[in-house]
């Protein structure tokens, strides 16, 4: 893949959900390589602009949602290039949730590492399972069939505002 993070629409084209976004569900796959953090993060940024999730309603889910691609994305570069030369992330827009994961061949499941003040790093997972608790959210590490694991977050989508 050249250096830009393109959308590849998956299973069935995109839906409108009577009360939120479109729904549909999108791969953004990219090398294993530092510049491919920012480079998803504003490609998910785009797709969920696309998707409807613009404005104040949507403000707190979206930051949220780019926080936790930074991180995932960040973590799979860091930890697992070198079994894993690319990482997918992959955007689903349902009715009332968004989930994002990401997918690298590497087959250590990372575990969230308590806070201590002496480290400066090691503490994206942990990030991760905070932003996504305080949400409403749930998140998870599982394997994939090819070996590999696939680290993901689901949030719900806030609701519409009464009139």
């Amino acid at each position: 893949m050249s250096g830009a993070a393109k959308a590849e629409p998956r299973r069935g084209g995109p839906r409108a959900a009577p009360d939120g976004p479109v729904e549909g569900v999108w791969r953004f796959p990219v090398p294993a390589a530092e510049a491919s953090v920012p480079l998803t993060r504003h490609a998910v940024r785009d797709r969920l602009l696309a998707q409807g999730m613009a404005g104040v309603r949507y403000q707190e889910l979206v930051d949220d949602l780019l926080l936790i691609v930074s991180e995932l994305v960040g973590n799979a570069v860091t930890h697992a290039a070198e079994l894993s030369p690319e990482v997918t992330t992959e955007l689903s827009v349902r009715r009332g949730w968004v989930r994002v994961s990401v997918e690298d061949g590497d087959p250590y499941r990372p575990k969230a590492q308590e806070s201590d003040a002496g480290r400066t790093g090691g503490r994206g997972l942990l990030l991760v399972k905070s932003v996504t608790l305080q949400a409403g959210g749930v998140c998870d590490v599982e394997r994939t069939g090819e070996g590999g694991k696939v680290v993901w977050a689901s949030l719900p989508v806030p609701p519409e505002p009464a009139d």
